[in-house]
């Protein structure tokens, strides 16, 4: 006898084998206890080696000369915290016009090199530039090709950049690794964005200017934080090109006077009497070191997104 197609259709849904759900890959599986535990002991060991020595150095540079004698040297909570290193330190001596010259150096390096940077990029970046590709392996190749110290102070001397603020500027006013970065970064926008441009009789600085860089603001955002911790830190050309003390920055003074050993005085700081030695120092040190992050989390946003684009599409 003959089965009826509704039975038919039944045996077959009855006698089909059931799915086994797609496997998960490993790197989707999701994390265990353990993994999840090991994660968590290593954001702590991270974060206590990199915050304790920075609250040491706080502080310290807030203790009072009493502390340290009773603690070593060195205090990590101080009682009765004062700001009387930094007042002394801020006074207007070597170490407020060390920082003067850090900032203003930082900020105008910092504008120059990312104007050169977006111009040499967009440049490279656009098909029929004359002598792109050229130009282009000359950049990649001073990846291999660095010049060393006398060479650099030999140009130094032929350019007149010896005991100027321009010697802590023009040597590393252009990177290679961020020209390559933001050049991928605007090979990524859509050419149709460049031809709408074109047939509204845009030319190439307009399309930069009001197409380009604001579709760019992640990863200028963060060549510029590069460029900007580069000139901050920055010391060995002061030290290599500058001999007038009134012009070298503040890593230089924080280098001497933490690193080396060197002694304040009250007439070089403009006071009467000082604090403890080790406070004016740890101040110092978080005066160079605060700027840079606090400026950061701001940034932070534009990190991954800037980076990872032009990192890509490279």
């Amino acid at each position: 006898m003959s089965s009826t197609p509704m039975s038919a259709s039944l045996g077959r849904l009855l006698g089909r084998r059931r799915r086994r759900p797609a496997e998960r890959p490993v790197w989707m599986e999701r994390p265990t206890w353990a993994g999840q535990g090991f994660k968590f002991l290593v954001i702590v060991a991270m974060t206590v080696a990199v915050g304790y020595p920075f609250l040491l150095a706080l502080g310290t540079s807030l203790a009072t000369k009493a502390e340290l004698a009773a603690n070593g040297g060195y205090v990590l909570l101080p009682a009765r915290p004062t700001l009387e290193a930094y007042q002394v330190v801020l006074a207007g001596g070597v170490v407020t016009r060390a920082a003067l010259v850090s900032v203003g150096v930082t900020l105008v390096g910092t504008a120059l090199s990312l104007l050169c940077t977006v111009c040499l990029a967009y440049g490279l970046s656009r098909p029929g530039t004359y002598a792109g590709k050229p130009l282009l392996l000359v950049v990649v190749g001073t990846f291999l090709f660095t010049p060393g110290i006398i060479p650099n102070y030999l140009v130094a001397q032929e350019l007149g950049l010896l005991d100027t603020y321009g010697a802590m500027v023009v040597p590393i006013m252009l990177n290679a690794f961020n020209v390559i970065v933001v050049r991928a970064f605007f090979q990524s926008i859509p050419e149709e964005l460049h031809e709408a441009a074109r047939l509204d009789g845009a030319g190439d600085l307009a399309v930069m200017l009001r197409i380009v860089l604001p579709l760019s603001k992640a990863v200028i955002a963060v060549v510029g934080m590069y460029y900007a911790v580069t000139y901050w830190n920055n010391f060995f050309n002061a030290v290599l090109y500058i001999n007038d003390q009134d012009k070298l920055p503040l890593q230089v003074v924080l280098r001497s006077y933490v690193l080396q050993g060197d002694t304040f005085n009250a007439k070089a700081l403009g006071v009467s009497a000082l604090p403890a030695s080790t406070s004016l120092s740890m101040a110092v040190l978080i005066l160079a070191v605060v700027p840079i992050v606090a400026v950061y989390p701001f940034l932070q946003k534009y990190f991954a997104k800037g980076v990872l684009t032009g990192a890509i599409k490279a």
